[in-house]
Formats: C-alpha cells, structure tokens, sequence
C-alpha cells in the first residue's frame, strides 16, 4: 500500500508568511510547527515522510493540512475556546463594587479580600481580579491638602504663567530649603545586595548633627545652584541670595518663586530686595509645596543620596550632598510643566466634589 500524500498547493505570499512563522524562536512554537508541515507537504512529501520528519503523527499532519487547504494560513490558528462558563453575575459584581466604594467592614478602615469574600458565593482570588480589573485599591491611601490661601488662584495663574511662558531676558528660579537634613550613622555596616536577599541596615542609629541645604533650580536648564548652612535663618538666606546674584548675569531680571515662610519676608531680606530691584518674587499659596519645582529635585536627592545612606559627620553629609550637586549639574536636566492653571483648578474642583459626597 502506497504511503499517503496529501497534495496542498502553497501561494507565493502564503509561503513567504509560513517560512516566517516556521523560523520563530520567540513566538508562537505551536504555529511555527504547523507551517513546517504545510511547507514540508509543498516540498511533495507524504503524511508518513512528514510524521517521520517532524516527530508527531499522520493523524496529525492530515488534520493541519486540511485546516489549511480550508482555510489558509488562518486555518493554522487554534480556535477560540468558549472556557469555563462565568460563576459570577454582574449583579454580583456591581454589588462588590458598591459595597467597596461606600461602605466599610465593622471592624476596620478598609475592606480586605478576606472580610470581602463571601463564603459559598465569592472567593478571595475573585475579590482580586474584580478589584483588580477595576483598579480599586482599599489598602492603599495618599495624602493631600487643600490651600486655604485667599490669594490661591491668583498665585497659581502667576506660577503657572512663569513655568509655561517665562519672561524674555529673564531667569526664573524655584528657591526653597531642606531643613534639618540629619547626619544619620547606622550602627552596624550596610548588608550589601545579594542574590535573592535585598541590601539590608540596621534599624537604629547614631545622630552626628543637621544642616540645612538652600537650593535654587533654573527652570529652563535644570541646574541647581545649592549651599548648605549650619542654620535655617534670614542671615543664611541672605547669604544665598548674594551667591545667587554674583552668579546670575548681571543683565537679566531674576523671577523667584518660593514660599511663605517667615525668613523670606524678614526686613532685612526686604530691604537686600529693595536694593536689587531685578528681583521679583512670586509666592506659592500655603499648602501648596508641589507647585515649587525644587520640591522635586529635592525629592530626587532624598531618593538618591540620603535615605539609604550612612554620613559619619555632618561634614560627611555635606560632602556627598555637594558631589551629587556636582554629578546632576553635568547632565541636569529641566522638569518639563504641562499644567495650566485651569486643568489645576478643574482637579481641585473635582477633589472637592468628591469630599462633599463622602462628607455625606
């Protein structure tokens, strides 16, 4: 009895498809395995030769060669599978929905997979891929704050204004200051990072002392001008505010955004700005740190330099404070502001909107 061939006649742009698909590594291996039948049956190899070739069965290469004279190269695709049938009702669903956004367990803050599950109705894992799918968190909170400042939106127009159209022949300049930034020792060496185990440190440790870093962040070029002094007062902020003017061009205006607190308007910071008069000062509204660009920087450096590390001495400190200044202003690069006053004020809006309803 002579061996089976199944005839299949391959097109040009057919055969082009299969050869690429026969040559993944990294994709679908089940279809790379159907195009090599139907390519080794275009060669004029019969069921048999191509079973032997390819390690599988006649059965087999008879079924895939009758998909594809069917239905072409589509035809070497699995057909969708109905799965297991749903156990759970949108009612259901919706009724999960609800009960996490507007009520709470008895006994605690926030609902959990395990007091949401409902015994014989809905498991833990459900809870999760429902909550999930939704993107509801009850675990997690974040914080905020809302400014009381009479003068809010009038601020935020004037900041926002300089970050999306600065002045011409002018520099504007995010000033504010780190205070109290703790030497902080650990009392053993650093575990270092190891395969499968994190880095690790102590959780006590020895104080050496605070400084407190002035930093002023150029919006348009990214760099920050920064000096660290023993003590957070107007005398050290007018030290800063000279440093500033014996670095910035003489024949630009300085636009200076900073917030309220009280050594910014000492008399004699009033006075340092009476004499300099390409001087002007833009202040944030209370509560309003976030709209200070520096505050990201400061955050990168906290991030970076300070939080995991180990400072011997407030010199110590002070050292590695400035060698990051120094690696960040090779390459700084400027916060890119895409908000207006308008889509700042319609986020607010819809924030106070939602504490209204859940007030009651």
């Amino acid at each position: 009895m002579r061996p089976r061939r199944t005839r299949v006649v391959v097109p040009a742009p057919h055969r082009t498809l299969l050869a690429q698909w026969a040559r993944t590594r990294a994709g679908r291996h089940d279809l790379a395995f159907r195009a090599e039948i139907v390519l080794a049956a275009a060669q004029g190899m019969n069921d048999a030769g191509i079973a032997r070739r390819l390690r599988t069965t006649r059965p087999t290469v008879a079924k895939w060669l009758r998909c594809f004279r069917a239905r072409g190269p589509e035809g070497l695709h699995d057909e969708v599978r109905s799965g297991r049938p749903r156990t759970v009702r949108d009612q259901q669903v919706a009724e999960l929905i609800h009960r996490t956004l507007h009520t709470t367990p008895a006994d605690a803050t926030h609902w959990s997979t395990r007091t949401m599950a409902t015994p014989g109705r809905i498991s833990r894992e459900t809870v999760r891929r429902i909550w999930r799918a939704f993107g509801l968190q009850p675990h997690r909170t974040e914080t905020f704050k809302l400014s009381t400042d009479p003068l809010f939106v009038e601020k935020v127009r004037d900041i926002c204004g300089l970050y999306l159209n600065p002045p011409d022949k002018a520099l504007v300049l995010c000033v504010d200051e780190k205070s109290q930034i703790q030497a902080l020792e650990r009392t053993q060496p650093l575990l270092p990072l190891r395969l499968g185990h994190p880095a690790g440190r102590t959780h006590d440790y020895h104080r050496h002392g605070i400084t407190s870093l002035f930093a002023a962040l150029d919006i348009a070029t990214g760099t920050v001008v920064g000096e660290c002094y023993a003590r957070h007062r107007h005398q050290e902020f007018l030290r800063f505010l000279r440093l500033l003017d014996r670095q910035v061009p003489p024949a630009l205006a300085v636009h200076v955004v900073l917030d309220n607190y009280g050594t910014h308007k000492h008399p004699r910071v009033r006075g340092w700005l009476a004499r300099h008069p390409r001087y002007h000062l833009h202040f944030t509204p209370t509560g309003t740190s976030w709209l200070n660009q520096v505050e990201r920087w400061f955050a990168s450096l906290t991030q970076k330099q300070i939080r995991r590390g180990s400072f011997t001495s407030v010199r110590d400190l002070v050292l590695k404070i400035k060698r990051y200044l120094d690696l960040y202003n090779h390459h700084p690069r400027p916060f890119a502001w895409t908000k207006s006053a308008d889509d700042i004020f319609g986020t607010l809006y819809a924030m106070c909107k939602d504490i209204s309803v859940s007030a009651h």
